[in-house]
């Protein structure tokens, strides 16, 4: 079995062999694989050229937020998002995600309660991320049992406009590890840029100044909150 820091090296710096067209999404999504000293790889590739216009989203922007994404849950601890890069590719500069193997039948709404805690670690993903495309199959799980939380063009946006199917814990407190998680998070943002860490720098550099300021405002209302929002509405519950 490839250990998953050989085949982050083989998204990374390998050569992509094929690119395979995939039938999902309004943007050009591909199956790629890569391969370097012997080992191969599978990824998911997005071009920039191949992300259709968006009224609300600058141009050109899509595969950035997947690569800052990644580096949220990266620099949170929360590991949820699959490692993803920015590279060059067949068809221009992209993001690539390391293809998590699942069963392609399975999303939110087939879990089941075992996955609550998966899930409430999601939910604040996404109100820090302003995830505005959560859909029921950006949710999957691979032969472990691991929860991934994919498909992250749709992030990051200086209005807040979450659009979610996962409305679960409406009204319950947000866990303290989470809390404390997003504590130690805002404390490095607004702490000195000499002493900012790397990848904090990246995802920022990633971002235009209203939405970096905007994210800074998302931490502050969820830290003041506390509590997952919800809806007014009964919604199916979890363990």
């Amino acid at each position: 079995m490839t250990s998953e820091t050989t085949v982050n090296n083989v998204l990374r710096h390998g050569e992509i062999l094929s690119c395979q067209l995939t039938r999902l999404g309004s943007n050009y999504t591909f199956v790629v694989n890569v391969a370097l000293d012997g080992a191969e790889a599978y990824g998911i590739y997005k071009p920039r050229d191949g992300e259709a216009p968006l009224w609300d989203f600058p141009n050109g922007t899509l595969y950035k937020r997947e690569y800052a994404a990644y580096l949220l849950s990266d620099i949170l601890g929360w590991d949820l998002v699959p490692f993803t890069i920015i590279r060059e590719g067949p068809y221009g500069i992209g993001s690539v995600q390391r293809f998590i193997d699942h069963d392609p039948r399975e999303n939110y709404y087939t879990l089941g309660g075992d996955y609550a805690d998966q899930l409430r670690v999601v939910c604040c993903f996404d109100l820090v991320a302003n995830s505005t495309d959560r859909k029921p199959n950006h949710l999957i799980t691979d032969p472990r049992g691991k929860l991934w939380s994919i498909d992250h063009g749709l992030t990051f946006h200086s209005d807040v406009k979450i659009r979610t199917v996962i409305w679960d814990f409406g009204g319950e407190q947000i866990p303290d590890a989470l809390l404390t998680s997003l504590r130690e998070f805002r404390n490095r943002l607004n702490g000195s840029h000499d002493s900012m860490p790397r990848r904090l720098q990246e995802l920022l550099d990633l971002l235009s100044p209203s939405e970096v300021e905007a994210l800074k405002g998302r931490l502050e209302w969820v830290l003041s909150e506390g509590t997952y929002p919800g809806l007014h509405r009964p919604r199916r519950r979890r363990g």
